[in-house]
């Protein structure tokens, strides 16, 4: 049995929209375990570090400026294979391509008010839950669902 981590960024659109609890809610009926939360507000330099593959881009400096109106709230998810199913309650990065009753498709219409954003791998998910969070931050706990969810396995 493979469990992950994995991160998922709420943008400031989810925040502005009401719609945090809809989307965290569609992560926990899925199973997956919040081993952190909080709200972050974005600085020029995360920015820069978490979206470096955009840098140099036209709409980099626009994403920046979105991602800054409002803090985000930022979260770690613990379950198996947690790093694609996360990808798969998401949805892909365009919603109006995404599949139908993903948190993107269902939700929004347009890139980059998207709603979420979550780590593209395991390696990825490392990375950004340093940027992200200290140690203190995450948590490791059981909850009586665990085998249940999970299986005898964990």
């Amino acid at each position: 049995m493979n469990t992950q981590r994995t991160v998922v960024l709420l943008k400031p659109d989810a925040l502005q929209r009401d719609l945090l609890g809809e989307v965290i809610g569609r992560f926990e009926r899925k199973g997956l375990k919040i081993v952190a939360l909080k709200l972050i507000p974005f600085t020029d330099e995360m920015l820069d570090e978490h979206y470096a593959h955009h840098k140099g881009k036209p709409f980099f400096a626009a994403l920046k400026q979105f991602m800054m109106q409002t803090p985000n709230v930022a979260m770690v998810l613990e379950g198996i294979d947690a790093v694609a199913e996360v990808r798969k309650i998401v949805g892909a990065t365009n919603p109006r391509q995404a599949d139908a009753g993903t948190i993107r498709a269902d939700l929004s219409m347009n890139v980059p008010s998207n709603l979420v954003h979550a780590s593209d791998s395991e390696t990825t998910a490392e990375e950004e839950i340093q940027r992200f969070f200290d140690k203190s931050d995450l948590f490791t706990y059981e909850k009586i669902t665990d085998r249940y969810i999970f299986g005898d396995g964990i």
